[in-house]
């Protein structure tokens, strides 16, 4: 796999958000190496953004890595429950990528005890699932990609028109901009909002 450079990152979350969607995530946390296929995104743009955790230049100690280079993780734990895992981006201040889902594709009896005995499906078909079925914590935070015990880079090309575009899911602002990517050929995404395809030339937390 070849790793993602921090010069991926150098772009604004809607653009790097789509281009994630196929990439290969892999995980040697917990001293087991697991690895799955990206296949749900969402971009928070920042500063300009009502449902990013960095809207209108909000800081403070639990948010501080988003402000961190390109290709930083931010792991922040949602509604005091579960962990979310985010790839820092260039663009608005604060912007950055939230890994919704993912395909398993190997260390999958890890994933299936660290998730409880689920079936296979919802091993990591949602942002929490994700990061439990890998092992990330808010021990991740701040830490750069490269280099870490998470990296995600790129194996094959994903197919032309696979990439699908609705409304963010699961926050109260902002819900209406089209910011959420889904891999359509992958059934592992997060049931929720009817899919609308991707039109051709379209731009690439609350």
């Amino acid at each position: 796999m070849k790793v993602f450079p921090a010069g991926f990152f150098r772009r604004p979350a809607d653009v790097v958000a789509p281009e994630l969607l196929g990439a290969t995530i892999v995980s040697t946390l917990g001293g087991r190496r697991v690895t799955g296929m990206i296949v749900e995104t969402e971009a928070y743009l920042g500063y300009d953004d009502p449902a990013s955790h960095a809207f209108r230049g909000r800081l403070h100690p639990g948010n501080r890595s988003l402000y961190g280079p390109p290709g930083t993780w931010y792991v922040y734990r949602s509604y005091g429950i579960h962990w979310c895992a985010n790839l820092v981006c260039q663009g608005g201040p604060g912007g950055a990528v939230l890994l919704r889902a993912a395909a398993p594709s190997a260390g999958i009896e890890a994933m299936r005890t660290r998730r409880g005995g689920v079936a296979d499906r919802r091993l990591a078909n949602g942002p929490g699932k994700l990061c439990q079925a890998l092992a990330i914590t808010g021990a991740l935070d701040g830490t750069v990609m490269r280099g870490s015990s998470v990296q995600v880079g790129r194996e094959p090309d994903i197919p032309p028109g696979a990439i699908l575009v609705t409304p963010r899911i699961g926050i109260t602002k902002a819900r209406e901009r089209p910011l959420r990517y889904v891999l359509s050929l992958d059934p592992t995404p997060t049931p929720r909002r009817p899919l609308q395809p991707r039109s051709p030339g379209s731009p690439a937390h609350e």
